[in-house]
């Protein structure tokens, strides 16, 4: 039995980009099966995140720059929840904050797009790619040390924009965002994580809210995808053992096989000539317990001076 009674009306805060919109409204459309007589309005939101695209995230405040303004109309009633890309979530919550449910996972793989190669094998010596995750940037540097990397900011229009204007041979955008938008059509190729290994919590999607509204974390608990939320938990660990900072190029993804949980990480310099890996497995019933492991190992492997070297010269992530 419900110890709230379902709710009436509920609003989602969400970014405008046209992804975040229909993040929203895949949520909307989850509450709305469930409780069928509740009102579910969208608030949506510049943030600063979206509004500053021609300096790096690191120079400017990081990824909490895509969900301080969702937050802040969380905390003054404007908004009573709302919903993330994981990846653009901090690695620690500010205080009074918590998240209420982490939902099915997308494709959490990198997508090569491009008008007019196939692949990174077949560009040119000299050819363009465009990203601004530092975690990208230092594993095509490691793979193609002659092709030019250079940022690429604003949401997922404005990045296929700016390849089609060629000012890009190619760009590296998270295969999610294109599905869930109906573009498939325009990735050339998927990156196996064995190629490119994702960011923590890529094409997973988070719902935040207040921590002192336990009536929302009982309307929205059966949102909760328990298998996503361990891989995320176990892949945020690691990257919080190091700071959770936009500044480093790190990457961290976790599968599951019945109740083994395996967990690879990364970690880099841009330039991609130091690196420090490591694949390990466990109990998926304790998924933080295996972030901190791999943190461990990765440190072993001299990850300190690594980060150290990433923070002497900070580019931005996104």
């Amino acid at each position: 039995m419900l110890k709230f009674p379902p709710p009436k009306k509920l609003i989602i805060a969400s970014r405008e980009s046209r992804l975040a919109m229909w993040q929203a409204e895949h949520v909307r459309e989850k509450l709305a099966l469930l409780y069928p007589q509740c009102t579910v309005e969208i608030l949506g939101m510049t943030t600063r995140g979206d509004q500053i695209l021609d300096r790096a995230l690191s120079k400017v405040g990081g990824k909490g720059l895509f969900v301080k303004e969702l937050e802040t109309a969380i905390a003054d009633g404007r908004a009573d929840l709302a919903v993330h890309s994981l990846k653009d979530v901090p690695m620690t919550l500010p205080d009074g904050f918590s998240l209420a449910a982490v939902l099915e996972r997308e494709d959490p793989r990198d997508a090569f797009v491009s008008n007019d190669y196939d692949s990174l094998e077949a560009l040119p010596d000299g050819a363009v790619v465009g990203t601004s995750s530092l975690r990208r940037q230092s594993l095509i540097a490691a793979r193609f040390p002659k092709l030019v990397v250079r940022p690429l900011r604003g949401n997922l229009d404005t990045r296929l924009g700016r390849l089609d204007r060629g000012e890009y041979a190619a760009i590296i955008l998270a295969a999610a965002g294109l599905k869930r938008l109906g573009m498939e059509q325009r990735i050339r190729a998927i990156l196996p994580p064995e190629q490119s290994l994702p960011a923590p919590g890529q094409g997973a999607m988070a719902i935040e809210v207040r921590a002192d509204r336990d009536d929302l974390q009982q309307w929205l608990a059966p949102l909760e995808h328990e298998a996503t939320a361990r891989t995320v938990s176990a892949e945020r660990t690691v990257s919080r053992n190091f700071g959770g900072s936009c500044q480093v190029p790190l990457a961290a993804f976790a599968t599951l096989d019945g109740e083994t949980m395996r967990l690879r990480a990364m970690i880099a310099t841009p330039d991609g000539k130091r690196v420090a890996s490591a694949d390990l497995s466990g109990p998926a019933a304790a998924p933080e317990e295996l972030g901190t492991r791999i943190a461990m190992e990765l440190q072993q492997q001299d990850a300190h001076a690594i980060l150290d070297a990433c923070k002497a010269e900070p580019v931005g992530d996104a």
